[in-house]
């Protein structure tokens, strides 16, 4: 479907235009129309179908119409991290190109300078505020926001805030905004915990589910089935085999990131570390200099895996395995993008990963290449999950004090010898 085939105002039409936005995707096909019907809208899409316009476009379109207030906040669009929001932010800003809208990124990790320009712009009465779901609490806690008039409420990536514990201030938030607000959901995955939320907020929702998206073919998958203390070995073989550039790598613990960036300093490969520890101005400044190519390897938490456009990566690593198939989808998307070359992605799985590992070959529908391993390393495992199911369920997720204490003196004694990093 075409955008002008859909109730949209000429200037929204115009700033699509001016932006080459002719076919609409089959989310923004979906949940348009229901949104300018005015109706609430639970909608299951992932990061890269398009959903942001999905929401963005019908809600400049009422707000062009004028029969909002002025001086008001008509709009509050929640999400998870500041990356997203800033992401949102920039979108909304070409969207509206040819539209009276304002909009203001209200998000943490700022100065005080920062907080000053958030509250004054949603004290002007700015349109949209883009708030991650923290800082947005803080701001109404201190007085300096009035949501009494907002007509949308639009949490992005709903799913991911929960996992983040966002819930109480969601509905916090949820608790201040006016009774008629249409509310707009999306999530990647619909767990029962989004469906209690949808259950709680929603009134008579429709509900769109975009099938889940695998994967692009110009991606090769792979994987390297070993030990723990493996890992590091053939990473540092396969860097040195091959001058990293443009290489991404995935852990997910904030520990995990900051031990594995070190090591790699050591071994004196040009390495960066990205997750939610760092100040706000560190992560920009860590983002510019990768996306600009003085930052050869970025070893991240899944901060970066979601809503965020990192171009020409060559190689996504996952260092461990992420916690559901979507974060796998997510995460190794990073790479193939916005180029027509091949990307590459390796994944890491210790013999505990490998019923994790295993559901995310049955979410994809196919067989991941392993990549024999190197005799010099040892030996390794045999690709046997459903013998590691039990183990593998209980490591990952109920890790105890004594084998974390364990690992931990394992990690201090071979960083002593130079030799890395264990988990």
């Amino acid at each position: 479907m075409r955008f002008d085939e859909l109730n949209l105002e000429e200037a929204v039409l115009d700033g699509l235009d001016a932006m080459n936005f002719i076919e609409t995707t089959p989310v923004q096909e979906q949940t348009i129309p229901f949104i300018l019907q005015g109706k609430d809208i639970i909608a299951c899409a992932q990061t890269g179908t398009g959903k942001t316009a999905a929401y963005v476009l019908p809600v400049i379109n009422e707000l062009y119409k004028g029969n909002h207030p002025e001086n008001a906040i008509n709009a509050v669009i929640m999400a998870p991290t500041r990356e997203l929001a800033q992401q949102i932010d920039q979108q909304i800003e070409g969207f509206a190109y040819f539209i009276p809208v304002s909009a203001v990124a209200v998000y943490g990790g700022t100065d005080g300078t920062a907080w000053d320009q958030q509250k004054k712009g949603m004290q002007l009465g700015a349109d949209i505020v883009i708030a991650t779901p923290g800082r947005l609490l803080s701001h109404i806690k201190m007085g300096t926001v009035d949501l009494t008039k907002v007509s949308f409420f639009i949490l992005d990536e709903a799913d991911r805030m929960l996992d983040m514990g966002f819930h109480e201030d969601i509905m916090q938030i949820y608790q201040l905004l006016p009774k008629t607000c249409q509310i707009i959901m999306f999530s990647a995955t619909m767990p029962d915990k989004i469906r209690t939320l949808a259950k709680n907020i929603l009134k008579n929702p429709e509900e769109v589910k975009i099938a889940i998206a695998r994967p692009p073919e110009t991606i090769i998958q792979s994987a390297y089935i070993c030990y723990e203390n493996q890992k590091i070995q053939i990473l540092k073989d396969l860097f040195l085999q091959s001058l990293p550039k443009r290489v991404l790598i995935f852990s997910s613990s904030k520990l995990k990131v900051k031990e594995l960036t070190n090591t790699l300093k050591r071994m004196k490969f040009n390495t960066a570390e990205m997750h939610s520890d760092l100040e706000q101005l560190q992560r920009d400044e860590v983002m510019k200099e990768f996306k600009n190519g003085h930052i050869d390897i970025l070893v991240a938490t899944d901060v970066v895996s979601r809503g965020i456009d990192i171009n020409d990566i060559t190689l996504v690593i996952n260092y461990d395995i992420p916690h559901d198939p979507e974060d796998y989808v997510h995460r190794i998307g990073r790479t193939a993008r916005g180029t027509n070359e091949a990307g590459l992605s390796i994944t890491f799985v210790s013999q505990e990963e490998q019923p994790q590992f295993k559901q995310i070959e049955d979410f994809l529908e196919k067989d991941i290449y392993k990549i024999p391993i190197d005799p010099k390393f040892g030996d390794a495992p045999l690709y046997e999950p459903s013998k590691c199911r039990k183990r593998g369920n209980n490591s990952l997720k109920n890790r105890s004090k004594s084998s974390y204490k364990s690992q931990r003196r394992d990690y201090n004694k071979s960083s002593e010898n130079g030799k890395g990093i264990q988990k």
